[in-house]
């Protein structure tokens, strides 16, 4: 063990592991995010007005219970470091990390939503080929992991490709996503936590929960990694 304890500050020296969200040094055990950051991250809950704003942007469906998000998106900041890394940079485990921090928050605050399954928002095809992987996913898998309640990928499906979102307005980006998604899966009854990596405008997951609410669904549960102000 020594040996191989050894062996890996070797390879930590030439290679250094960096955390994702301040680029500095991992050391130790840390893993994808240094210790500092975890306790750092800008969660949610201490901004109480943005919040009830998440609230009032996807009130329209009483079949919505919640909206929840973990961290406070700001530009420049070391949440949009992590969502850059898990989009952009080939870093799926960041996603992974996320979800599970997330989770055990959420078990030490006793709030976890009795649901019978962790939806993902789904990337078309196209999307999913070019980056590898759905960013949504990773952040479900870690979510599932730490609460123990199964997720899935393919509840929902898009059915055409549509352009990013990023730079659009709000209704821009509502007419985007219009009527794209649709369920794959019979969820008769479930109660739902969809998940996806990032709350804006809120028009993606509105679009999701049209499609969960006409597949049948009992309620839903929103949570994303973050929220923009």
């Amino acid at each position: 063990m020594k040996l191989k304890s050894l062996w890996a500050d070797f390879v930590d020296l030439i290679f250094p592991r960096c955390c994702e969200a301040c680029d500095q040094a991992l050391v130790g055990t840390e893993q994808v995010i240094c210790t500092a950051c975890r306790i750092e991250l800008p969660r949610l809950d201490t901004d109480s007005s943005l919040k009830n704003l998440l609230k009032n942007r996807l009130v329209s469906h009483h079949e919505v219970k919640e909206v929840r998000s973990y961290l406070v998106f700001t530009k420049k900041g070391k949440v949009q470091n992590l969502l850059h890394a898990l989009k952009y940079n080939n870093r799926p485990e960041v996603g992974t990390v996320l979800g599970e921090l997330f989770g055990h928050e959420m078990l030490a605050q006793q709030e976890v939503p009795m649901a019978d399954l962790i939806v993902s928002v789904p990337l078309h095809p196209r999307r999913l080929r070019q980056r590898g992987y759905n960013q949504s996913d990773q952040f479900a898998a870690g979510l599932s992991r730490a609460l123990g309640i199964p997720w899935s990928g393919s509840v929902l499906v898009r059915t055409r490709y549509t352009q990013s979102q990023t730079g659009k307005t709000k209704v821009e980006r509502q007419e985007n996503v219009r009527r794209i998604f649709k369920v794959n899966e019979s969820i008769s009854g479930q109660k739902i936590i969809l998940v996806d990596d990032v709350l804006t405008t809120g028009a993606t997951l509105e679009a999701c929960v049209d499609a969960l609410v006409e597949g049948g669904c009992g309620c839903i549960y929103i949570m994303t990694i973050a929220a923009a102000q």
